[in-house]
């Protein structure tokens, strides 16, 4: 470990847009988001580079990345996942994975139900007790995060709290600083089996609609 609080860079790529952060503890030393259709592929390492001369640091000061792994589109999750493992052997350093669902979760104690949109017109949830995940249902005592939360929240007698409003880098460093000494690998997190997926791939973990 380089240095402490942990240096970390992470960085997503899941749904139409390109996203990092360069983050150390509690302090954001940069951050940076475009939105784009397709490109995240040659927009990338450019912009993690630009991040980090941003934030004063160099790819030699990182401590780890952190990788957001989906749900989202198929393509964009292993752009950003084969970055991840690239850098980090190339680095020394871990690449750790974090998911949606974690990412929205961090930082809010107690019972959370996370929901994300199903595009098939359904909702994806998973549920938290206080970070770790859980089987939950919504009702009384339980903050709801995500999309549809409001509704859902009053549906069900259940704390409404912030709708989603899309992937943010800097709560997937900040879960994977939690994370540092954990030797997975990050691979895609899909909530449908992807049409094809290489021989090679780690298996990935598949989610059933709510």
């Amino acid at each position: 470990m380089r240095s402490d609080p942990p240096l970390l860079l992470a960085f997503d790529t899941s749904a139409a847009h390109c996203a990092a952060a360069l983050v150390q503890g509690d302090r954001i030393r940069a951050t940076r988001r475009e939105a784009m259709a397709r490109g995240q592929a040659e927009r990338l390492l450019t912009m993690l580079e630009e991040v980090l001369a941003e934030g004063g640091a160099s790819w030699a000061d990182l401590d780890a990345l952190a990788v957001g792994v989906g749900p989202g589109n198929f393509t964009g999750l292993r752009i950003a996942v084969a970055a991840a493992r690239g850098l980090a052997l190339a680095l020394g350093v871990p690449a750790i994975g974090v998911n949606r669902f974690e990412a929205l979760a961090f930082g809010h104690p107690g019972a959370v139900l996370v929901t994300l949109e199903d595009p098939r017109g359904g909702l994806f949830t998973q549920g938290f007790e206080d970070g770790a995940a859980r089987e939950l249902t919504p009702g009384p005592g339980v903050l709801c995060l995500g999309f549809q939360a409001g509704e859902l929240a009053r549906a069900a007698g259940a704390i409404a709290g912030p709708e989603d409003t899309g992937v943010d880098p800097i709560p997937i460093a900040r879960v994977a600083a939690t994370r540092i000494g954990d030797d997975t690998r990050p691979a895609p997190l899909y909530l449908r089996r992807a049409d094809a997926v290489p021989a090679s791939e780690p298996e990935t973990m598949i989610l059933d609609d709510a």
